[in-house]
């Protein structure tokens, strides 16, 4: 049975371990302005996957890429040293999707923005098709409601509203 609470624990000290690693021992000249932005680790705690952005331009991206993979030994060993786990987890690096995910988004947002503003503009001009307020008001009542209350007086008849005592008998 796994722990996932300790598995979490250990993803979160790994992501620390590593990102403090990289800003003080790692001195490789290709390695950019990179940031650890989440750890997982599987359930047996044998694998570790660290998500980073790099940022820059796509060159950047593949020399970080490049340089972590080369300080892949040094990182797992520092991991190892500072966790105090029984087995130390590989570390496999892969580049987050979260900047290219927010810039989509962005993207669709923007284009949300302009459609509301063209059709705002094409709206501005125009009149209601009906009524401007097509919706009933308590108090107030329609022609149709008056025409129907008019016919159903006219059917009646006078006298033709007798009471009752609430049991269908007339009240004598």
């Amino acid at each position: 049975m796994t722990d996932t609470a300790r598995a979490r624990k250990l993803a979160d000290r790994i992501r620390v371990v590593v990102a403090e690693t990289l800003q003080r021992r790692i001195k490789d000249p290709r390695l950019g302005y990179v940031t650890i932005t989440d750890t997982r680790v599987t359930g047996d705690l044998r694998e570790a996957t660290v998500f980073y952005t790099v940022f820059g331009d796509d060159e950047e991206r593949a020399a970080s890429a490049a340089a972590l993979e080369s300080a892949k030994g040094v990182l797992r060993s520092e991991v190892g040293r500072q966790t105090g786990v029984r087995f130390t987890p590989s570390l496999t690096f892969v580049p987050d999707a979260l900047p290219d995910n927010a810039r989509t988004i962005d993207d669709l947002l923007a284009k949300a923005k302009a459609a509301d503003a063209q059709v705002r503009q094409a709206s501005s001009g125009a009149t209601y098709a009906g009524d401007a307020d097509p919706y009933r008001k308590p108090g107030e009542a329609s022609e149709e409601d008056q025409e129907t209350e008019e016919a159903a007086e006219a059917t009646e008849g006078p006298g033709a509203a007798g009471s009752t005592d609430g049991k269908g008998s007339p009240d004598a």
